[in-house]
């Protein structure tokens, strides 16, 4: 099989990234996407983030129906910190047989030299699927250098450039503004049956 690998800390998982997964998925010919939540981000560390356990019920509802997509528990199930790489190495030893395609988005790329053992991280993946984003500039010739032989795995998704994200939708959750269509149904139905991010209908 043909597996691609979307991390994040989802909170809350959006349409956004339902779309752009599902455009991975699509371009990229992948037989199954696997979500995996990162309980505390190395890369975010300076942000607060709510409890993995709430995250993962989200996820589990944004999920629901569509086989192509799957949690994966390899961060969740050891301590941390998470570093991609590690996760990698996990996935490659538990999917010994099939593809693996990390999916990442265009300003992740540009970053990707400062994420602990790049590398190694690029050493378990088949191709690299990157995702566009708007105004970002990267220098592939430093990128090939701090990281050799990440040109040559490089796939390119054609996505819609949409201007949501997490912290924008806990933005108007905390300002009770609507935030409906920015959510799956099951996702928006949890936040406002338990109140989370402080919102109250």
């Amino acid at each position: 099989m043909k597996i691609g690998v979307f991390g994040g800390t989802f909170d809350p998982p959006h349409m956004a990234h339902l779309i752009i997964a599902e455009e991975a998925r699509w371009q990229l010919k992948l037989d199954l996407v696997l979500w995996l939540l990162t309980p505390v981000s190395p890369l975010k560390s300076e942000v607060e983030i709510s409890p993995w356990e709430q995250r993962l019920e989200l996820l589990d509802a944004a999920l629901a129906g569509n086989q192509k997509f799957e949690v994966s528990r390899v961060d969740i199930d050891r301590p941390g910190p998470h570093y991609a790489y590690e996760s990698m190495q996990i996935l490659a030893g538990e999917y010994g047989g099939d593809e693996l395609v990390y999916l990442i988005g265009e300003d992740s790329l540009r970053d990707l030299a400062k994420w602990e053992r790049p590398g190694e991280l690029l050493r378990y993946c088949h191709q690299v699927g990157v995702m566009g984003r708007p105004a970002v500039d990267i220098d592939f010739k430093d990128l090939e250098g701090a990281v050799p032989g990440i040109r040559s795995k490089l796939k390119w998704v054609d996505s819609p450039l949409m201007e949501i994200s997490g912290r924008m939708i806990r933005d108007r959750l905390k300002f009770g503004q609507p935030v409906r269509y920015f959510l799956p149904d099951a996702v928006h139905e949890i936040i406002l049956e338990k109140e989370l991010y402080n919102f109250k209908n």
